[in-house]
């Protein structure tokens, strides 16, 4: 990163966006998920889905802090990234609560690989936040297990949920780099954290973590026993 004062004013834009992004997918998934509650078969699964609901708007509280001790205004930081969020989650409506389980691990997981990726190109503090969002592993291994105890219960469930998965990626990764092209805070970022890389280099590193996106879902849906 720079010394300059608008270097260190460019970069702190940019962190700005990574924040926006963050608080607004947080706040989404706490509304999709207190929803999606309500298709759950027993109360002890609606308890399951509120509990990590609870959980993702305690992360969107942290990010929003975040964002007003930098002086931003957390409104003003979302609104950039509202369209994209909200034209994936228009675009992969779950059909029934197996789907919402399915949709709410793929997306847990498809961005804890994405901001752990990110983390490595910010300062301290900044990467200080990402890891103590990302620490948890507990919602995400309670949505693993429900999913595993529901293939086993009903083995015809596979095909169609892997189905679903590779759909959810898809669209999570078209999603990804159309925010990536209008808001183009993750290469600016790489380019402000390694001085030795220009935008060419940049967007190498961009391809290749969307590749390895793509490859870590596919181990996790074959750990499910799906097709990846």
């Amino acid at each position: 990163m720079g010394t300059s004062s608008a270097d260190t004013a460019r970069y702190d834009r940019f962190v700005a966006d990574l924040f926006g992004v963050m608080a607004y997918g947080e706040l989404s998934a706490f509304e999709r998920l207190s929803s999606d509650a309500r298709y759950s078969p027993t109360l002890h699964d609606r308890a399951v889905l509120g509990r990590i609901a609870v959980i993702e708007f305690q992360h969107y509280e942290l990010v929003s802090k975040k964002l007003a001790d930098m002086g931003v205004d957390v409104e003003d930081a979302m609104l950039p990234f509202q369209a994209a969020v909200d034209h994936f989650h228009e675009r992969t409506r779950p059909a029934d609560w197996y789907e919402s389980l399915m949709k709410a691990y793929v997306v847990d997981t498809v961005s804890a690989d994405f901001y752990q990726a990110v983390a490595r190109y910010v300062d301290p503090g900044t990467r200080e936040l990402i890891q103590q969002i990302q620490a948890s592993e507990d919602a995400t291994a309670v949505l693993r297990e429900r999913l595993r105890v529901a293939l086993a219960d009903d083995p015809r469930l596979a095909s169609r949920l892997a189905l679903w998965g590779r759909r959810l990626l898809g669209e999570a990764l078209t999603q990804a780099q159309r925010v990536g092209y209008e808001n183009a805070f993750l290469t600016e970022l790489i380019t402000a954290a390694d001085s030795g890389a220009d935008d060419a280099a940049a967007r190498e590193r961009v391809q290749r973590l969307t590749a390895e996106l793509a490859e870590n879902h596919s181990k996790r849906m074959v750990q499910l026993g799906l097709s990846g």
